[in-house]
């Protein structure tokens, strides 16, 4: 009995190894395109993230080049030059030839710039507001008071992410109006904002108490 079952465990274990070769043949190539496909996409992934940090470090060596410049003009106009690999690098550069162009007295092209930025829809949001900001804050923008006014509402809409810093602008522009009860209402409401920073806070702060107000924090 013992010599029967060892044949017939023998055979079984023949038959089934015979069935794994068949299956094998018939569908063995889904394996081998399985492999092939992993393999192939880490290979990808590696290579992406090589092309990524090189671009990178392409971009940041002509970021320091541009900014290398004397003048601020010079320094605005290579950075314009400079080669972004996307729309988020490109708004960098956008906001640092602002700022040289503004330290050159362009004043008007720093805004033309900005609100270039601040209207192109492949930015995030965050991006965008940014750039609106800046051009809406900036003293040499061109921009009337009543046109910054509106800009600035637009901004201190709820749920926006500067609206704090825009509700601080529109509390300037009513100082600069005369309106100083205005200004202390919305600096007050500033103050009581749960998103407030630190540095804000204190901004605020001290203007209620130049303008003669109480700061009450809530």
């Amino acid at each position: 009995m013992s010599n029967t079952d060892s044949f017939i465990d023998e055979v079984t274990e023949e038959v089934r190894r015979d069935k794994l070769f068949a299956l094998l043949k018939r569908y063995g190539w889904i394996g081998v395109v399985a492999v092939l496909a992993i393999v192939g996409g880490a290979a990808w992934r590696e290579y992406s993230a090589v092309q990524r940090q090189a671009q990178a470090e392409a971009f940041g060596d002509a970021l320091r080049g541009a900014l290398e410049a004397d003048a601020p003009a010079e320094r605005a106009a290579a950075l314009t030059d400079v080669t972004a690999p996307g729309a988020e690098a490109r708004v960098v550069t956008d906001l640092l030839a602002a700022s040289e162009l503004a330290s050159a007295e362009e004043g008007a092209a720093a805004t033309k710039l900005l609100d270039d930025a601040a209207a192109n829809g492949d930015l995030p949001e965050i991006y965008r507001e940014i750039a609106a900001f800046k051009a809406v804050s900036r003293t040499d923008s061109g921009l009337s008071d009543d046109e910054r006014r509106i800009r600035l509402e637009a901004l201190a809409v709820p749920g926006k992410p500067l609206r704090l810093l825009a509700e601080e602008q529109l509390a300037l522009l009513d100082i600069k109006a005369g309106d100083t009860e205005a200004a202390l209402e919305k600096l007050q409401r500033i103050l009581e904002d749960a998103e407030i920073t630190a540095g804000l806070r204190q901004r605020a702060t001290q203007v209620i108490v130049a303008l003669g107000g109480t700061p009450d924090a809530g």
